[in-house]
């Protein structure tokens, strides 16, 4: 901590020298690049460095950011070097538009970034107690600050004849709680998903975005100078409107968007300029209906945190860019724009010490009514309170905007900053000792154990699902296998529909010789470039992806045949459709997709190594493969299904159907599940516990001990250690609210114990975790190579 503080004092002493060279642009009334780079690199390395700090007192890093402006501002360095501080921040509209220019773009990306931490689900699954404590603790002090602005003197008012407008910012500023700030203590203190924590969370959120809706609306009153009927019934149907379309067809516009750009594009960071695009349409869209653009930037972030192909790394790009740089240029300026030192005047100090106060009093006493009337107890209502009376970063913003437009002045101003960093820093400590007294449930403990033992899995980490099919029934049971992974969930899929009887397609799809041919930007499609071609088994994807880079790949389908291509893949579409609306339905009401999940389906002739690998760049977490032929008479895999492997370097899933499941592949299930203490085991067992809750299957788990070679079995801690694999697995059903049979036996072979256990307890299909290993073919070790070649039941092998 010392070695901190010491590099913010180097830091500081280091702008010495630069400030006189800096003097001279500074007097010069055309701006100068030089001057704008050296606020920009002043406001990041103070910024960074007292942020610091501020985690080091276990305080959020924005107040650092923050505190970095009031230090580099009139209220401390101003007050002591002046000329210094004129020079390196002038107060020329030309210099100064610049890095307002930054911060204002900055407001919109620190919206997107809040929207995206948004978590609607969150809020539905704590519902009404979330719901009260949110509107109990915007109503009370929103009604305080309204009040307080009525009082105010003239002389605080930047036009006392719109004193309303500055009413209303006052009251919005008193009554919003940082989302961001919040989480921050709640996550540390590992309250995340208790109960409490989970209602802190949830009424943050709301607070937030109701929240952005009022400061939207008294933008539209501010722009009128009054309160016009006509106006506020325009701003608020329009809010409204745009909520609506936002929340329906948005949705959707924004997920296709993204996917398809994420599928299209070939360059780096595609994906990050589209959402960049998203928030600035819909920011420009809430300026058309006369409220602010801040909604429409956090609306946007919703629907983009909601997307459900956005890869982690995406969010981490575009959170390093805005935390990195334009957060702390926004709080930076913001601290600069305020002036502490009029606190030395008695009646500001008294003021703002009411201010906060009041702003203090209302949002503890709102928001703790609204957690009594929500059913929860008095410590988890102080524990509420404590948390909701965190101001910070949000706070900062909403008193940006009234500054910017006139509804606040400067006095005002840095009264609201004041309040916010002192109930912000106060928040953390009394939030940590609230939460400490709060004593776990029984039920709560149940559930805390239940996801920490699903956060092992690999289930939970999957976002996007590939599926390679045919019109075999093995084909139909690997799509109706997707369709329940897929729906619980709720992941995008993708389907390779496998079509050997498709005719080729002529040289020129734009000038089609019998008129059956033509470009198509429809799902269902075939890669012209794998019907010329197709790779050897034994090639190696990576190197054959490269070379196929060059080549033109057309989308084509036909348009007339008989049996159409396309709708034999949209049938595989619709039985993952299907299945993945009979899990949802089992779902509890909270974690419900809210519609079907998105499907698209691609017809290959027969797609290679290749053609697999370049649909995999896309960006998939596990290949489902299911075709007609999947073993050979040696105990191996067909060279097909070898193939497709070889072109997707994740986990693989790979069915193959025997005996009722081969005539019915809609068949109610009955499942046997081998395991042996690996972490491939265990993933095999997620996937039978999700196919067993789906169709309310009979699932047994079974460990088969080895013998020794004398024929003895083996005992004392191997025994125990079985036994603790077993309860491992049994413990995971418990998760998902389920009773499973659990079977030990001794056999000196795997495969041979495996069938017996299936055939005595007729399961009709076995899922099996395994391992690849190395070699031409695709090959899963002894024990499955045996099941693949002597069972009659059928098979589901899922492979890392």
């Amino acid at each position: 901590m010392r070695g901190v503080r010491w590099n913010v004092f180097a830091a500081l002493l280091t702008l010495g020298p630069a400030l006189p060279a800096l003097a001279a642009t500074g007097e010069s009334k055309n701006p100068s690049d030089a001057l704008f780079v050296a606020q920009l690199v002043v406001l990041i390395l103070v910024g960074r460095l007292l942020g610091e700090l501020m985690l080091r007192f276990k305080q959020p890093a924005v107040m650092g950011q923050l505190i970095a402006g009031l230090v580099l501002g009139p209220s401390l360095f101003g007050a002591l070097l002046p000329d210094w501080q004129h020079a390196l921040f002038p107060r020329i509209p030309e210099q100064k538009a610049m890095i307002d220019a930054i911060a204002q773009f900055g407001v919109l990306l620190l919206l997107l970034l809040t929207g995206m931490e948004t978590d609607l689900k969150l809020v539905r699954q704590t519902g009404r107690a979330s719901v009260l404590v949110s509107l109990m603790g915007i109503v009370i002090p929103f009604a305080c600050g309204v009040a307080l602005g009525e009082m105010l003197p003239d002389s605080l008012l930047p036009d006392p004849g719109k004193r309303l407008v500055t009413s209303l910012f006052l009251g919005t500023a008193l009554s919003i709680a940082s989302v961001k700030i919040v989480a921050m203590v709640v996550r540390e203190m590992n309250f995340m998903r208790r109960t409490v924590g989970q209602v802190i969370l949830a009424s943050a959120i709301i607070d937030d975005s109701i929240g952005w809706i009022i400061v939207s609306i008294i933008f539209s009153i501010a722009g009128h100078g009054s309160v016009d009927l006509m106006s506020l019934l325009w701003s608020v149907s329009g809010t409204f409107l745009f909520m609506v379309i936002s929340f329906t067809f948005g949705r959707r516009a924004v997920f296709f968007a993204i996917r398809w750009v994420n599928d299209t594009f070939l360059s780096e960071f595609a994906v990050v300029t589209a959402i960049l695009l998203i928030m600035g349409v819909m920011a420009l869209i809430t300026n058309m209906i006369g409220v602010h653009t801040v909604l429409g930037a956090f609306v946007a972030g919703i629907l983009v945190g909601e997307s459900p192909i956005l890869g982690r790394h995406i969010d981490e790009q575009l959170r390093g860019l805005i935390t990195a740089f334009f957060a702390p240029v926004f709080f930076g300026l913001a601290g600069l724009t305020a002036d502490l030192t009029i606190l030395k005047t008695l009646d500001i100090a008294l003021l703002t010490a009411g201010l906060i106060l009041i702003a203090s009093i209302g949002k503890f006493g709102g928001a703790f009514l609204g957690a009594k009337l929500g059913g929860l107890t008095r410590r988890e209502g102080i524990a509420l309170a404590c948390g909701m009376n965190a101001r910070g970063s949000t706070e900062v913003i909403v008193a940006s905007i009234g500054l910017s437009m006139g509804a606040l002045n400067h006095n005002l101003f840095t009264m609201i900053v004041a309040m916010a960093v002192i109930t912000t820093m106060a928040m953390p400590p009394s939030l940590r000792w609230a939460l400490s007294r709060i004593p776990m449930r029984k039920e709560e403990k149940q559930r805390l154990e239940r996801e920490a033992l699903e956060a092992k899995g690999f289930l939970p980490k999957l976002e996007r699902l590939l599926v390679a099919v045919d019109e075999s029934t093995n084909g139909h049971f690997a799509s109706r296998v997707a369709g329940m992974l897929a729906g619980n969930r709720g992941m995008p899929t993708t389907v390779i529909h496998i079509d050997k009887e498709i005719t080729p397609a002529p040289q020129n799809p734009e000038k089609p010789a019998n008129g059956k041919w033509r470009k198509s930007r429809v799902a269902a499609a075939t890669r012209r470039s794998d019907i010329k071609k197709s790779k050897p088994a034994g090639s190696n994807p990576k190197d054959e992806a490269e070379k196929a880079a060059a080549v033109e790949v057309e989308r084509v389908i036909v348009e007339d045949p008989p049996q159409p291509a396309a709708r034999k893949a949209e049938k595989a579409g619709e039985l993952i459709k299907g299945a993945a609306g009979k899990i949802n339905e089992k779902q509890p009401a909270a974690e419900k997709m809210g519609e079907e999940i998105p499907v698209t389906t691609i017809v290959h002739r027969s797609p290679s190594a290749v053609a697999v690998a370049n649909e995999a760049k896309k960006g998939y977490d596990l290949l489902i493969i299911g075709v007609e032929k999947t073993a050979t008479q040696d105990r191996e895999f067909q060279p097909a299904v070898t193939e497709i492997a070889q072109g997707f370097e994740g986990p693989l899933a790979v069915t193959a159907t025997r005996g009722v499941l081969e005539k019915m592949p809609n068949e109610p299930l009955s499942i046997l599940v081998p395991v042996n203490g690996t972490e491939q085991a265990r993933r095999g067992a997620e996937v039978a516990l999700v196919l067993a809750r789906a169709t309310e299957a009979r699932l047994t788990v079974l460990y088969v001990a080895p013998r020794d070679p004398d024929g003895r079995r083996r005992r004392g801690g191997a025994r125990r250690n079985e036994e603790a694999i077993l309860k491992d697995i049994v413990e995971l059903a418990s998760g998902y609210n389920m009773s499973i049979r659990t079977a030990l036996l001794a056999d000196t072979s795997a495969d041979d114990a495996i069938l017996k256990e299936a055939e005595r307890r007729k399961h009709n299909i076995i899922v099996m975790g395994v391992a690849r290993r190395p070699g031409d073919g695709l090959f899963f070790g002894d024990t499955a190579a045996g099941l693949l070649g002597e069972s009659g039941t059928s098979l589901l092998f899922v492979a890392s």
